[in-house]
């Protein structure tokens, strides 16, 4: 079991790494302008982080539907949870991109996004909004990888579509003197190498399952039933999450430009460990869909345990490296000297986050495994409910009661999530 843990963590970590890589890169050449641009780059990643967080279920709900499938031993049901998946991905992005104009206006005037800086965030927003069809697109086809059992795949997409954005955007910032748009640019070309890539991948290994497709069989009402009840579940719960993480940011730039570009300098710290720690929850989203998927129950419960020790075993590590090391880690992001002088009083909650933090993504995984989509939705809005009340009991200690509002966040999560399986254990629906 720990062999097959590690045969999907370790791609997944390798490939998670690289897409915090990217936002601090974005981060860095940025960082390398003004505050003002730091906190425009910032306010416009939240703001596609809002969007597509809120349809990470493309990724999660396939990755569990396909890995009870892939324990069944069902190649018809496996291949029709992708036609479902990218049959949604072509109704959301149309979606998007028809009301890119009001989802913008009401994203600026949400995040308190003002003046210049507003300039910037939506030069940056209408840009990056046209690769959307190739980044939902991404998540239905590693959602589906993954269910499969196959790590290396989103590892290869992960790991091409970032090197291609971070070298375009360092090229585009660097030699051709852009700023925010030439990081904008570099993801839009990049999210499309990366689509394209994940077809010829697809048709190279698992072509041999297009002759189980049929197209009534996607319309199936009671699977389709299925399907959208399990997505709309996780999309209510990203939902809250990202309205956690969004009123974040936006309190953040409420209290000015020069917190705004601290916290969003900071929340590079917890990206770097959630992907990472998010190699383990994705292993047992796998490895629980699969194991629930054959009614191995023993097998389901010794999964969940060890996904547990390894990814708390890792968040040791980023906790005692964080501890350690934050103030050189700090610099790599900015080298303006006032920013650094504001950030340092903030730095040891770095160190508090990884530990308090990485229950929650372990269960995430577990949850998405067992398809347990209610539950998911049930905790997330019972956490957010902490969050809103620890955020106004905290108003008095300024950003660090805003930090301190995320940690607790967090916790709840994890503790909440604990709580529901104790109490109904493989049964969670």
């Amino acid at each position: 079991m720990n062999k097959e843990i590690l045969r999907l963590a370790i791609p997944n970590i390798i490939s998670n790494i690289s897409v915090p890589l990217l936002s601090s890169v974005d981060t860095a050449l940025m960082g390398r302008l003004s505050e003002l641009h730091i906190g425009a780059v910032g306010i416009g990643s939240m703001i596609f982080n809002f969007i597509y967080w809120n349809f990470g279920f493309l990724r999660m709900g396939t990755t569990g539907m396909t890995a009870q499938a892939y324990g069944a031993k069902n190649d018809g049901a496996v291949t029709h949870t992708l036609g479902r998946a990218l049959l949604a991905v072509l109704l959301v992005a149309a979606g998007l991109l028809v009301l890119q104009w009001p989802f913008g206006q009401a994203s600026f005037f949400l995040m308190n996004a003002t003046g210049e800086q507003k300039g910037l965030v939506a030069e940056y927003f209408y840009i990056r909004i046209w690769a959307a069809p190739a980044t939902l697109g991404l998540y239905a086809f590693m959602g589906w990888f993954f269910g499969m059992q196959n790590a290396i795949y989103p590892l290869i997409l992960t790991v091409v579509v970032n090197v291609v954005n971070i070298v375009l955007s360092l090229y585009l910032v660097q030699n051709q003197g852009m700023d925010v748009d030439g990081v904008a640019y570099g993801t839009v070309i990049a999210q499309y190498c990366g689509l394209l890539l994940a077809v010829g991948l697809f048709c190279f290994r698992y072509g041999y399952l297009l002759e189980h497709f049929q197209r009534i069989a996607i319309l199936q009402w009671s699977q389709l039933k299925k399907f959208l009840s399990i997505n709309a579940d996780i999309f209510i719960r990203t939902l809250a999450l990202t309205a956690a993480f969004a009123f974040f940011y936006s309190q953040s730039s409420a209290e000015g430009g020069m917190v705004l570009a601290v916290n969003t300098i900071l929340l590079q710290f917890l990206n770097w460990m959630s992907y990472g720690v998010d190699g383990f929850a994705f292993a047992s989203e796998s490895l629980v869909g699969k194991y629930r998927g054959a009614a191995d129950d023993s097998k389901t419960h010794r999964a969940i345990r060890l996904s547990f020790a390894w990814g708390m075993g890792l968040a040791l590590f980023f906790s005692f490296g964080y501890g350690l090391f934050s103030t050189e880690l700090l610099q790599v992001f900015t080298n303006q000297k006032d920013v650094l002088a504001a950030a340092r009083p903030f730095l040891f909650w770095m160190a508090l986050l990884p530990v308090f933090a990485t229950p929650c993504y372990i269960w995430d995984g577990v949850f998405i495994g067992l398809t347990a989509s209610r539950a998911m939705r049930n905790s997330m809005i019972l956490a957010f409910v902490i969050f809103v009340v620890t955020y106004f009991a905290t108003i008095p200690l300024g950003n660090h009661g805003l930090w301190l509002t995320l940690l607790l966040f967090l916790l709840a999560r994890g503790g909440i999530q604990y709580w529901m399986y104790r109490w109904r254990g493989l049964e969670l629906d």
